[in-house]
This record gives structure tokens, C-alpha cells and sequence, in this order.
């Protein structure tokens, strides 16, 4: 019987503290939308997701510099990326994946053609 009413304030208490939950989530809503912090934060969103990485970043990213030769590039590349997807963020290895694509299209764009693979 004691294992049935425990069971029932369980219940009862998980679903009031689902609404207040819910409740102040949704004035929390109001009160940004009335402020404009909603609409701010989605331009900024926009503005980050636009941003597109500069040649200076990736080469930080990779840890090299201007004069670096394309195979040390790639050396550095295939090290980051491959710990990265063992231990690493898909969040980081995204971004040296990235960071290499910019440093290809800046060496193409040099009329290097194209880097070796």
C-alpha cells in the first residue's frame, strides 16, 4: 500500500513539475520577444552560419603558416582529422575539414592549380 502512494506522489509531482517547467519556459519566451532578445539572437545565428572561414583561420586551424608546402598541409590534415574522429568533436573535425577546403581554394585561386591530393 505505502509503495502504491509513493508511486502516486511520484506521478503527481513529476507532472506539476512538467508545467511549471513548461510555464516558465514559455514566459521566458514572452518576456525575450518583448525585449527583442529572440530576434537578435537569430540574426547573429544568420551572421555566424553566413560567416565563411578566412585563409588566416584556417592556417591557424591547421597549425601552419603561408610558406608551409601542400604535403605538410595535408600531414597535418590527416593527423588533426583522424584524432579527431577517435577521441575528438565532430564539432573540431569539422572544422579542419573545413579550414583544409579553404587552403585548397586559396592555393587554386593563387594559379597553383590544384594541390596534390
Amino acid at each position: 500500500m505505502a509503495a502504491r502512494i509513493l508511486a502516486n506522489l511520484i506521478v503527481m509531482g513529476s507532472g506539476i513539475l512538467a508545467r511549471a517547467v513548461v510555464q516558465a519556459y514559455r514566459q521566458a519566451l514572452a518576456n525575450a520577444a518583448k525585449s527583442g532578445v529572440t530576434h537578435e539572437t537569430l540574426q547573429n545565428a544568420a551572421r555566424r552560419a553566413g560567416r565563411v572561414m578566412t585563409e588566416q583561420e584556417a592556417r591557424q586551424i591547421l597549425g601552419v603558416s603561408e610558406d608551409t608546402a601542400w604535403e605538410e598541409i595535408m600531414k597535418k590534415y590527416d593527423h588533426l582529422f583522424e584524432k579527431n574522429a577517435k577521441v575528438g568533436s565532430f564539432y573540431l573535425q569539422s572544422k579542419v575539414h573545413r579550414a583544409k577546403e579553404c587552403l585548397e581554394a586559396a592555393y587554386r585561386a593563387k594559379g597553383e592549380g590544384s594541390p596534390p591530393s
